[in-house]
């Protein structure tokens, strides 16, 4: 497997982003669209959650990308939750998606989904590069930092939304359908996040469709080597699983 130097990996272009998200919304409803009714209720790695309110957040989410009135109406409602259950905004956020979708069924689920895709995509591709770049939010969970807009809007939606694809065949201990050029390519910018993050020297081995052989060069003494299955990477640095060494850094999806 040939060795991809870290430094080499380019962040995801707005551009690029967006394309993988649309493709990311396509194949989560090919996955929806084959659920049977008990597939709904089964529990998930997201607390509190099982399949159903899994995609309500999902939903609500992308709901929220479509529509500027809908995104200023969940901000509001999800500062109210804070302010009287406390915990991080971005916690808030999910719970009032939930609970504003809790009665719908299955079937509603993925008819919304369905609906709201795409326009989902253009609301999000339509924000100026202006405020993409110079527009900050305070963040207060996972990590406690600030970041560009467009963090937000290109890195971290299409990471949710791809882990919890991950998740929905976590759960029904489901097959996962994985390639290079789409599921690689999320892969590898977590991996050059995950080594700006931690700065340590490392040899990466990732197995499965999606993964590589990541490195910084050259390998002094000492490197850490690391070889996991990529989606387990990904897992493991999203809480999902337990960490020890450099997996314990936190890389947010």
């Amino acid at each position: 497997m040939t060795m991809i130097e870290i430094t080499t990996i380019e962040p995801l272009t707005h551009y690029e982003a967006m394309r993988l998200q649309a493709d990311e919304l396509e194949y989560t409803l090919a996955s929806l669209r084959s659920l049977d009714d008990l597939a709904w209720s089964a529990a998930t790695d997201c607390p509190a959650w099982d399949v159903r309110a899994m995609y309500q957040h999902v939903l609500g989410a992308c709901e929220s990308g479509a529509s500027m009135r809908e995104n200023i109406h969940q901000l509001r409602r999800a500062r109210a939750f804070r302010k009287q259950q406390g915990g991080p905004l971005e916690a808030a956020l999910s719970a009032v998606q939930v609970r504003e979708r809790v009665d719908l069924s299955p079937v509603q689920i993925v008819e919304r989904l369905a609906a709201v895709a795409p326009k989902t995509v253009r609301g999000r591709n339509r924000t100026p590069a202006l405020v993409r770049n110079h527009a900050r939010l305070a963040v207060d969970g996972p990590v406690y930092e600030t970041w560009k807009l467009g963090y937000l809007i290109d890195t971290i939606y299409l990471r949710d939304l791809w882990m919890h694809r991950v998740d929905l065949s976590h759960a029904l201990s489901r097959p996962l359908v994985l390639s290079a050029d789409h599921d690689g390519r999320i892969v590898a910018d977590v991996v050059a996040e995950w080594a700006r993050r931690h700065g340590k020297r490392f040899v990466l081995e990732l197995t499965g469709p999606a993964g590589g052989t990541y490195a910084h060069e050259p390998d002094p003494p000492g490197t850490e080597h690391l070889s996991i299955d990529a989606v387990e990477f990904c897992r493991t640095l999203a809480g999902r699983t337990p960490a020890t060494g450099l997996l314990t850094t936190v890389v947010p999806f």
